[in-house]
């Protein structure tokens, strides 16, 4: 049975959803209310089946999840990371059942919330309705931008791309450094979001290390020059759509980490 536990202090939904609308401290005090309470799951545990109906939405709290599908033969697709501060399925509100499965990635907190939470803080709030709207908007500039990744780009650079978005990503709720960010997918779990073999990522990692553009050292990743490996996956950071730089000084120093400044 999944384990109630305390919700940690800091909060990445705030973190994140203040980058795309200005959150007033009302706002932000509803929206902290969203994380309680939670439940812990294990790796590879589902959080969401597909076409099985959900009485409520869920937020990572704590740790990563992914969204994925399972094609005829039993392989599985990656289609998603979520990371703390994500909801995993907002759109259910509208679409009903879910046609994914989402699962956690790693040992993973997660906040239950019932739909109609959700649906008096929308009607109640215009900010966050808008906040909401755009988190599910980023979302799917993400899905875009790992179309044209897997599409596009040769298998060195769809890697350096993910990475640089994983940093980025955790930079923006505040989970990062500037030039590290935990890393926890396997090998394994990088063929299923790239579409190649895990052969191919093992070559290719090696290959990235051997460059000085990355490292990998206990489930972290170290970049040790951010716009060199930005550039040499063309990554460009626009698809996550930051409208707004936040005012305090943590999320100050999280931004500038993010463009890769020192």
């Amino acid at each position: 049975m999944d384990a109630l536990v305390a919700i940690p202090r800091s909060n990445p939904l705030v973190r994140k959803l203040r980058h795309g609308v200005d959150l007033d401290d009302g706002d932000r005090s509803l929206l902290a209310g969203l994380f309680r309470p939670g439940r812990t799951l294990e790796p590879q545990q589902d959080i969401v089946r597909a076409g099985e109906p959900a009485p409520g939405v869920h937020l990572v709290v704590e740790g990563f999840a992914f969204r994925y599908k399972l094609v005829g033969d039993g392989r599985r697709q990656i289609l998603g990371l979520l990371l703390p501060g994500d909801f995993c399925d907002l759109q259910s509100i509208v679409l009903g059942p879910s046609d994914h499965y989402i699962a956690a990635l790693t040992p993973c907190t997660v906040a239950d919330v019932p739909q109609e939470r959700i649906d008096a803080l929308v009607f109640r709030d215009s900010r966050i309705a808008r906040a909401l709207w755009w988190a599910t908007l980023v979302d799917e500039s993400i899905v875009r931008e790992w179309l044209a990744n897997m599409g596009q780009r040769a298998a060195d650079r769809r890697i350096a791309h993910l990475f640089c978005e994983l940093l980025l990503r955790q930079q923006i709720v505040g989970a990062a450094g500037p030039t590290d960010c935990a890393m926890p997918m396997t090998q394994p779990m990088l063929a299923d979001i790239l579409g190649i073999t895990t052969i191919h990522v093992s070559r290719v990692l090696r290959d990235l290390r051997e460059q000085g553009l990355i490292r990998l050292q206990e489930r972290r990743l170290h970049v040790p020059d951010v716009a060199r490996l930005r550039a040499f996956c063309d990554f460009d950071p626009t698809y996550l759509h930051l409208l707004h730089q936040p005012g305090d000084a943590d999320a100050t120093e999280a931004s500038a980490a993010g463009r890769g400044r020192p």
